[in-house]
């Protein structure tokens, strides 16, 4: 797994460097982090510019790179449904998405993430866009949504789902931190499925203007767990 960029490569060396296999840089260091670098242990690379051009597919890297382990650390879904307030991302495949929701979930202390609907995620990609919140953040993956949503009712979850035509969420009041709720969240192009709405103990909204509806569905998750949890 290879991530790139200077702010999550030196979030992952102070915070995660067990998971760190190699480094990889195509610029001249300063010296001082040159040397935390050095204090790993681990194999260090000079990239020329085509190849590292080539790891980061033409984003931008800053030169600076890092080969993380294989494997990500899931949470298993028993350990997360220990948690009280989780967001579930329904059927959700942009990473760019996925990593915004992330961190923003992280800061505002959200419990965890499920990432449903969907057999594999892009982990590097989730990891970088999510400023390194994924690492920190328990995750899950559960492929079938509908059977998600089951399960967290069995187990004593309130869901709550953000719709075109629900209750507006100025008018509805806030989650406290005993409270088991799971707030989905549906794909970029088609919201939540109706099996999954049809679910809901709850369906939110929030409230436009200028008759205008469209927002990013990372805009839309920090609206709503900002007002649910404050």
């Amino acid at each position: 797994m290879i991530i790139y960029g200077k702010q999550i490569v030196l979030y992952v060396l102070e915070n995660h460097p067990s998971i760190i296999e190699e480094v990889m840089f195509s610029k001249e260091l300063d010296k001082k982090i040159f040397s935390k670098f050095l204090k790993l242990g681990k194999k260090i690379i000079r990239l020329d510019n085509k190849k590292a051009q080539s790891l980061a597919k033409g984003g931008n890297h800053q030169g600076f790179f890092l080969k993380l382990k294989e494997e990500f650390d899931y949470t298993p879904i028993n350990e997360m449904k220990q948690n009280n307030f989780i967001v579930v991302l329904d059927g959700l495949t942009d990473v760019g998405n996925i990593g915004a929701i992330t961190r923003t979930a992280y800061a505002l202390g959200v419990d965890g993430i499920v990432a449903s609907g969907v057999k594999s995620l892009n982990e590097a990609g989730v990891i970088r866009t999510s400023s390194g919140a994924m690492l920190d953040m328990p995750f899950s993956l559960y492929p079938n949504s509908l059977d998600l949503a089951n399960e967290l009712k069995q187990c004593g979850y309130a869901l709550i789902g953000a719709t075109m035509n629900g209750t507006d969420l100025k008018k509805y009041g806030t989650i406290t931190k005993e409270d088991k709720v799971a707030l989905f969240l549906g794909s970029e192009g088609e919201g939540l499925s109706n099996k999954i709405i049809s679910k809901l103990d709850l369906k939110v909204s929030i409230g436009m203007e200028n008759n205008f509806d469209s927002l990013n569905v990372s805009v839309a998750a920090g609206i709503l767990i900002y007002n649910l949890m404050k």
